[in-house]
């Protein structure tokens, strides 16, 4: 429990601090930003193939199907959600794509519900990774995400601004994020104990909604400024980091 509960608040926490940064600077130029998010892309790629998703295969024929099920049916639920909240390409803007819910709600509202969207496999992956019953993996994931979330957090403060978003709303908007990973968290540590049976299908599943979001919202963004070599080398220092971290705690 004392771990579960010091994962509950690295992972609240991270995002909260990246929104402070966010909020001392207020604007990064492009490449910055795209340095920033293409090591945050790293560290969640080392953590969904090396923490995620080789735990969840095994040599059974049975692990094999539930993972590839299940990595599958994470990226084709993520990939649907999407459908309902504008994309990830537009975090360093304020355009958003048009979407059939948008209706008369705002921008802003539609921007944090996406980054609020993009949180669930996130915390679904810490929570899960109590499943494999190794106290490294848990502290290994747990600490990739909450690198992750700093960066992340961190360059989402420029568009609130530009979208009318005062100060005391965007703290306040980062502890609902924050509260959004939390709750993923507890869903996935729920699922575990639950579920032991399908622990691969778990694990796959949130190791594959995560790679869906690596490829299909942050890569692209970091690719669209003409800076696309310092966030390929961020991205490899990001997925070293991981590496590194499950080499010490393993």
């Amino acid at each position: 429990m004392k771990v579960l509960l010091t994962v509950l608040f690295s992972v609240g926490l991270s995002t909260t601090v990246g929104v402070v940064g966010g909020l001392l600077v207020r604007a990064l130029p492009h490449r910055l930003n795209d340095i920033v998010m293409g090591f945050s892309a790293g560290i969640m790629l080392s953590a969904a193939t090396v923490g995620l998703l080789a735990g969840a295969f095994t040599p059974e024929p049975q692990s094999i199907l539930l993972a590839v099920a299940g990595a599958l049916t994470g990226a084709a639920v993520i990939s649907l959600l999407d459908r309902f909240v504008p994309h990830l390409h537009r975090i360093a803007g304020v355009e958003f794509e048009k979407h059939r819910s948008n209706g008369a709600i705002s921008k802003s509202l539609l921007f944090v519900a996406a980054l609020a969207i993009h949180k669930i496999p996130e915390g679904l992956a810490v929570g899960v990774s109590f499943g494999t019953g190794d106290i490294g993996d848990v502290v290994t994931i747990t600490t990739a995400i909450s690198l992750q979330n700093i960066p992340e957090a961190f360059v989402i403060v420029a568009p609130l601004f530009a979208v009318g978003v005062r100060s005391p709303r965007i703290i306040a908007i980062s502890l609902g994020i924050g509260a959004v990973s939390i709750c993923s968290v507890l869903s996935g540590y729920a699922l575990v104990s639950v579920f032991t049976g399908v622990l691969p299908f778990l694990l796959a599943a949130a190791g594959g909604a995560m790679l869906y979001v690596i490829s299909d919202e942050i890569i692209p963004e970091t690719h669209a400024h003409g800076f696309e070599k310092g966030a390929t080398f961020a991205l490899i220092v990001g997925f070293l980091i991981v590496l590194i971290l499950q080499s010490v705690l393993g």
